[in-house]
């Protein structure tokens, strides 16, 4: 292989998926370097100008002038950050989510109509070469934080909740088909009647495949939301996976306007439980029960959205 032959395919590539003229592709008056930069807003709950900078290797007057483009339309507020007042935190409104995901499902709509005309035999083969290719090209290094993106579920990945919760929760505390039965029905409830202003899913995704999922759903109380179903795999585990999908929830919650988080899970989840308390999460009650084939003891949690504002 030369040089010649990857900056032949380059051109190929970038032809094929239209990255010329991609604001006429997705009928958006957006380029393609302006939608990746909105879609990693929309999937990473906090970001900082400078996170965006590195993340994305632009040049910091590029990525400006995209910015103040954004908050010209009307798409994000840029804040200085609690955590540290010389960087500039930038997060979506609500009219930048809504773009956010217009981009994104004309985006879907482009590649599904691209893999619609590759025959079903010869997408195992497509899907083996893009493998290898990025494995090639990443020089077989670790899995880093930044490269886990944060989406909404795609045909599937409900299906992988469920299955996926039942596999691990059987391999590491014994769960029997009990458990798996009560997340196939908060997974149903979700999928046949929810809010998409009020209740959203989270997967976590790393190098094509699901790797984790949490879910905010409207809880009975007035005025309060209930995390559910958080999962990360454990080979995707140390990654800071758990602590975004948290914070996901924590911010959405926030932002749309709901008082309260609450969560219900069990003390033998210890990591889990030390992620609830690092985000200020409260224990208000507990008690032990027999569930999924096992004793356990079942904690509720807490969490104060208008008095834990970092």
């Amino acid at each position: 292989m030369t040089v010649h032959d990857i900056r032949a395919f380059n051109r190929f590539y970038t032809n094929v998926i239209g990255a010329l003229d991609y604001s006429r592709q997705l009928y958006a008056p957006y380029t393609l370097t302006e939608s990746r930069v909105l879609y990693e807003l929309a999937h990473s709950p906090r970001t900082d100008a400078a996170d965006l900078r590195a993340e994305l290797s632009l040049d910091a007057g590029y990525l400006s002038r995209i910015l103040n483009k954004f908050e010209q339309d009307g798409l994000i507020e840029r804040t200085a950050s609690r955590r540290d007042p010389r960087r500039r935190r930038v997060t979506l409104t609500a009219r930048g989510r809504e773009t956010g995901k217009l981009l994104e499902e004309r985006a879907n709509e482009s590649v599904g109509s691209l893999l619609s005309t590759v025959p079903a035999t010869e997408r195992p083969r497509l899907a083996e070469a893009m493998t290898t290719v990025r494995t090639i090209l990443s020089h077989r290094r670790p899995p880093r934080r930044e490269d886990v993106l944060l989406r909404e579920p795609g045909p599937g990945d409900l299906g992988w909740i469920v299955q996926r919760n039942a596999a691990l929760y059987a391999a590491e505390y014994g769960f029997n088909a009990d458990y798996e039965g009560l997340v196939a029905r908060i997974v149903a409830d979700f999928a046949e009647d929810h809010d998409p202003h009020l209740e959203r899913v989270w997967i976590a995704e790393l190098d094509g495949r699901p790797v984790g999922c949490v879910m905010c759903v409207r809880d009975e109380a007035p005025g309060t939301a209930r995390l559910r179903l958080l999962l990360v795999e454990p080979d995707a585990r140390g990654l800071g996976i758990g602590d975004r999908l948290v914070t996901a929830v924590v911010d959405f919650a926030r932002g749309v306007g709901y008082r309260d988080l609450v969560l219900w899970t069990n003390d033998v989840l210890a990591a889990a439980r030390r992620l609830y308390q690092r985000h200020g999460f409260v224990l208000t009650a507990e008690k032990p029960h027999r569930s999924f084939g096992t004793d356990l003891n079942g904690q509720d949690w807490r969490l104060d959205l208008h008095g834990t504002q970092e």
